[in-house]
């Protein structure tokens, strides 16, 4: 099937749609115009034309400007459409199996709850530089379940009419418009000449934090939501992330060379050490196996029954700091050079611009560490244009990139490594002890940690916290 001749974006607002028609205008061949039948402006608030139409010619002729934006489109030109939008333009594209839609959804409490935000404090989009403006609503029940049936409706809507014409859609969730992989399917789905390389980083998340911080009523939220669910559909107590997925990283997974115990490392964590403690469980020192592919990894497991596999958990705040130490901090063979040199030149992390010099102290240090943190929570939620290393990204999702692939039997802590490694290595008659873990960041981590950077590092890594039940970092949790 060839491209569209046009498409449409149903979405609401607060969703998410203005990022996502960025970051669809970035692809080569595909030209977003923005809300073009919103009955109040066109295109963008406070516009009254656009490609020579202005809004009484459309309110008269709705079609007109859609021929016109087509007609000035270099490929396959776009528009968003909510449900309070001109609805004769809404059944025409939903009659028209040449017009490509794309569904937009987002978890309604969290949009209902922005929504409310942005009506208060008169701020509907943030940009890359721009500071957020801070508010707490105070949640109606009534209003949110007039809400939930408005969105209802308007959903059931458009299924019916696409499933009894024998159409489909494609659907986008919110918490996937910072993945890359899944624009760029929806690309290929518009017919863009080309991909895009990065999420658009012109439109920021305003209001990350969870819906129960954003209101100055939470237990009453709370119970009115308990009485539309008992199962909680719509996330009061998460933070919603545009963290993107990961891959489940089988070549660097190692097995021990002496019996069958496989190590699923998570970047940033303790992977040296294992690596010494499965040497010296195998004669000789044996280094463990590695380099696998998902094929061979399958082979392994067959012809090894009762396996075992583990992975490692690393408190946020050692597992941070050390990521700045080795990968940030000290230019070299492990520095992701670009990387530091976007953190100290764009983003106000005050790096210096070689190695550290011996002037460079505990201050300078935890300036520096605090001001990394909080740009990495930026880049966890979606809020700087900076890419995520894997280094940097919350340990739940890198163990949910595993599981496409395999569910370790055991999740151990670094702070209990000795007793748990002897207690994976026990059944196979193996004993061995862990190497010592490297002191100097550690040492200097306790040396800067308080209270005040501890709730930095929850900050950033909230989504860890609550999924692992990590307490406060304590220097004794390196095991």
């Amino acid at each position: 099937m060839g491209a569209p001749d046009y498409f449409v974006i149903l979405a609401e607002m607060r969703t998410g749609s203005n990022f996502l028609e960025e970051s669809l205008d970035a692809a080569p061949g595909l030209k977003c115009w923005g809300e073009a039948f919103n009955p109040h402006f066109v295109g963008a608030a406070g516009r009254r034309e656009m490609a020579g139409i202005d809004i009484a010619a459309r309110n008269a002729d709705p079609l007109r400007l859609l021929a016109a934006i087509r007609e000035r489109t270099d490929g396959v030109a776009g528009f968003r459409l909510f449900h309070d939008h001109d609805p004769r333009i809404l059944e025409h594209c939903l009659a028209d199996p040449r017009c490509a839609k794309v569904i937009l959804r987002r978890n309604p409490l969290d949009s209902f709850v922005s929504l409310q935000i942005a009506r208060r404090t008169g701020q509907w989009r943030l940009g890359a530089k721009g500071t957020a403006r801070m508010a707490k609503i105070r949640f109606e029940p009534a209003d949110f379940a007039a809400y939930l049936d408005m969105q209802a409706a308007a959903a059931a809507a458009v299924t019916r009419r696409l499933q009894i014409s024998g159409q489909s859609a494609f659907h986008i969730d919110y918490d996937a418009l910072g993945d890359v992989e899944i624009l760029n399917g929806l690309c290929r789905f518009l017919g863009a000449r080309g991909p895009i390389t990065a999420a658009s980083s012109r439109t920021r998340v305003q209001n990350p934090a969870p819906v129960s911080q954003k209101v100055e009523n939470p237990e009453e939220m709370a119970a009115a939501l308990a009485e539309l669910s008992a199962q909680e559909p719509f996330g009061a107590g998460r933070s919603r992330s545009l963290e993107p997925d990961r891959g489940a990283r089988v070549p660097t997974y190692l097995v021990a060379a002496s019996c069958p115990l496989l190590f699923v490392p998570l970047p940033g964590g303790p992977r040296a050490r294992i690596r010494g403690w499965m040497e010296a469980l195998s004669p000789g020192g044996a280094p463990p196996l590695q380099g696998m592919t998902q094929k061979s990894l399958r082979r392994w497991r067959r012809t090894n029954p009762g396996h075992r596999s583990f992975a490692v958990l690393r408190h946020p705040a050692a597992r941070a700091h050390a990521v700045f130490v080795e990968r940030i901090l000290y230019p070299g063979p492990h520095c992701d050079m670009d990387l530091r040199e976007s953190l100290r030149s764009h983003h106000g992390v005050p790096l210096p611009e070689g190695p550290p010099e011996p002037n460079f102290g505990l201050d300078a240090h935890r300036a520096a560490f605090l001001a990394f943190l909080a740009v990495l929570r930026g880049s966890l939620q979606g809020q700087t244009g900076l890419r995520v290393p894997p280094e940097w990204a919350t340990q739940s999702a890198l163990l949910q990139g595993t599981a496409q692939v395999l569910l370790p039997d055991r999740l151990l802590r670094e702070d209990m490594l000795a007793q748990e490694l002897d207690a994976m290595a026990r059944p196979f008659g193996r004993q061995a002890s862990v190497p010592p873990a490297r002191t100097g960041a550690e040492a200097t981590l306790s040396r800067i940690h308080d209270p005040a950077l501890e709730e930095a590092v929850r900050s950033a890594y909230q989504r860890d916290y609550m999924m692992f039940g990590f307490e406060d970092w304590r220097p004794e949790a390196a095991g």
